[in-house]
């Protein structure tokens, strides 16, 4: 058991919490389990999945004698509590809208229909990475959909670390099984993709594949106006900001912060509106000051989290270089290891 949990490690890690025979009184506690060789240490959470409520396991840490999933550039320093990463360690949080869609092309309402990227739109997403390509990167998280998971895909071309994303398939016991890597060199070489509906762009409703300046024109700019950039508004049979907010805020608290805590450095390739409402709640914007909140496609925002806080470095605009970001100390040191090893 100890080896096949060890094995999925390399992505976030889910087991059933009754197949460890694990009681509810230590539902709210971490778990630590010996054993010979490397320990896990797990934290039990709710996760939703299209209103699924089971209750699972998710690796916050695994450290190993002889193996590790961690950068071996730069690994973190151990700590055995949350609160000690919390208080001493510093992770890196990207945040990147998808390069431009075909439906962006054609000025369709997209929402939550599944398009590709555009030729521009790959060059965008290959610009980002570039962008990014001297910033640790150890978990990805995508959403469902295909512009946002190619943007990711492509962005990782770029990194000078050439670690390959590999995404992470737990939509069964067969799934896993079947996904599994037995080298342990090969994980080393590798970032787990996660993809998760929560982090979808938010759904347009009945206006979903209709022309935008056509809408408007039938319903009246103002009207439109307010579908699409009033905090609580939704569209016909749609989403509104506040909704899309609700689920999306919520996965990353729930799942992605969790990762950040335990050092881990995260990507986040999602859309304008899942992402705004992320940068709602790190920078503490109010429901005004989010709706006038306007993100490119394939411009990359870096994050610190440190001491519990999310601290800006890259604005929605972004630099037209990757030096321009204000680097920590840490990211300083990467990329002189960087250096060292790829020049």
């Amino acid at each position: 058991m100890a080896a096949t949990a060890f094995h999925q490690a390399i992505g976030t890690l889910q087991i059933q919490s009754h197949s460890l025979g694990l009681r509810q009184e230590i539902s709210d506690g971490a778990v630590r389990l010996p054993l010979k060789s490397f320990k896990l240490e797990l934290g039990l959470s709710k996760r939703a999945c299209y209103g699924s409520g089971q209750r699972k396991l998710s690796v916050i840490q695994a450290s190993a004698s002889q193996t590790s999933v961690a950068d071996p550039v730069l690994s973190p320093s151990k700590k055995n509590t949350n609160e000690s990463w919390k208080k001493s360690n510093e992770a890196a949080l990207i945040l990147i809208r998808h390069g431009e869609s075909l439906w962006n092309e054609k000025n369709l309402f997209t929402g939550c229909v599944d398009v590709p990227l555009t030729k521009k739109g790959v060059e965008e997403a290959i610009e980002a990475g570039k962008k990014i390509s001297n910033i640790p990167i150890d978990m990805i998280y995508t959403s469902a959909l295909i512009r946002a998971q190619m943007t990711a895909m492509l962005a990782m071309t770029q990194h000078r670390r050439k670690k390959v994303p590999i995404v992470i398939h737990n939509e069964g016991e067969q799934a896993r099984a079947w996904s599994q890597i037995f080298s342990e060199d090969t994980k080393k070489q590798s970032v787990p993709v996660i993809q998760a509906w929560q982090l979808n762009e938010r759904m347009y409703g009945e206006l979903q594949g209709l022309n935008k300046q056509e809408t408007a024109d039938r319903y009246g700019k103002e009207q439109v106006h307010e579908w699409r950039r009033s905090y609580d508004i939704p569209p016909p049979n749609g989403e509104s900001l506040e909704m899309c907010a609700k689920r999306a805020v919520a996965y990353f608290k729930d799942t992605i912060v969790p990762q950040l805590l335990s050092g881990k450095n995260v990507m986040i390739a999602a859309h304008g509106n899942s992402l705004r409402s992320i940068i709602m709640y790190l920078d503490k914007l109010t429901s005004q000051e989010v709706i006038s909140l306007e993100l490119s496609t394939g411009i990359p925002m870096l994050y610190i989290f440190k001491e519990g806080k999310f601290i800006r470095r890259g604005s929605p605009v972004g630099p037209s270089e990757a030096g321009p970001y204000a680097y920590t100390r840490t990211l300083a040191l990467y990329r002189e290891k960087l250096d060292e090893m790829f020049n």
